[in-house]
């Protein structure tokens, strides 16, 4: 086996430096960006066999990961996500089935635009809002409730579910 060269071993350290100091430089958590939703994601929102809707549930629970917080209110935030969804359809395996995925793919962890948080800047990841960043979150959350745009942007019958991605890609970072 051959040794490593020197030269890729001096710059592995500065390299490895360069990529954290960026991946901390992205890590800008102090502003809380406007309310988006997309509905319930990556994942459909109505059954096609039967029409029953679970849309408001996703939008409820986007709320709760917009706004982000400990991971205690993550799980709350679940498990309201499941029990909303029994209550619309009566189907168990339909609710879990949610839980699951969100609690898998949610996670404050990866930067996607549906995670725990996506309202701040990637890189907050649990951190319970101090009094001011609630008083923030609330009134942002009431303005946009005073526009009226707070009802569910699910698809429209017909849609194929994946159809019409709402949510802003200026939330991943």
């Amino acid at each position: 086996m051959k040794p490593m060269s020197i030269v890729p071993r001096l710059l592995c350290k500065p390299l490895l430096a360069a990529l954290i100091a960026l991946l901390s430089g992205c890590a800008s958590t102090t502003t809380l960006r406007p309310f988006t939703t997309d509905g319930c994601s990556l994942f459909p929102e109505r059954s096609l066999a039967t029409g029953k809707d679970w849309c408001a549930c996703c939008v409820t629970h986007d709320w709760a990961y917009w706004r982000g917080g400990s991971s205690a209110e993550r799980l709350q935030a679940d498990q309201a996500l499941q029990a909303c969804v029994l209550a619309k359809t009566d189907d168990e395996a339909l609710a879990l089935l949610m839980y699951r995925g969100v609690r898998l793919g949610g996670s404050p962890y990866l930067p996607s635009p549906f995670r725990w948080g996506y309202g701040w800047g990637y890189g907050r990841f649990y951190t319970e809002l101090a009094q001011e960043e609630q008083v923030s979150a609330n009134q942002l959350q009431s303005e946009h409730e005073a526009t009226g745009s707070s009802t569910c942007p699910c698809k429209k019958p017909g849609e194929t579910p994946w159809q019409g991605d709402r949510r802003s890609d200026d939330h991943r970072n």
